[in-house]
């Protein structure tokens, strides 16, 4: 089959120019891929993503690394698409606005910048996966380095838009 997945486009959000202290060392990474088969399963999709050379990156710094081994704090190799558990729009929010909001409220212009950004994709979504922690025995050479790494897929059906979104921080 031909692949289903083009990417398009990076949104990068930077919680650094928005807040000015020990906390503020926390981002949102967004790519989004088109899909050209709409009737391809998410396994499909799922496997398609990781097999990605926009996959290839340890969100810490480097970028995205064309033949990569890393994908952020795990082996490539250890990520698969059964490591991917379906989620609710309600818990994919949550979890979001945890982690977010989990040194205190957030700016107001931040706030609106993840309103406008990050929700929608949220929302849109006909299906939401999030990549399980597969613990420290998945974690590549110097792996630990995010005190929080959290991944979400979201495969908009109708936009044939698949977005995949990394919180994290340094």
């Amino acid at each position: 089959m031909q692949e289903s997945l083009t990417y398009l486009d990076q949104t990068f959000i930077n919680f650094r120019e928005f807040l000015f202290d020990d906390h503020a060392r926390r981002w949102v990474d967004i790519k989004r891929f088109s899909v050209s088969h709409s009737d391809v399963g998410d396994t499909h999709l799922l496997t398609e993503l990781i097999g990605h050379e926009q996959f290839r990156d340890d969100y810490a710094g480097g970028g995205v690394e064309a033949n990569g081994l890393r994908h952020g704090p795990y082996w490539l190799r250890k990520v698969s698409p059964a490591a991917y558990v379906r989620v609710d729009e309600m818990s994919a929010n949550a979890m979001l606005c945890d982690w977010a909001a989990q040194f205190g409220p957030l700016p107001v212009a931040l706030s609106a910048r993840l309103e406008h950004e990050v929700h929608p994709l949220v929302a849109g979504a006909t299906e939401r996966y999030r990549l399980s922690d597969l613990g420290h025995g998945a974690f590549h050479d110097w792996g630990g380095v995010h005190g929080d790494f959290h991944e979400l897929v979201f495969i908009d059906r109708p936009a044939k838009i698949l977005s995949l979104l990394v919180a994290a921080d340094d």
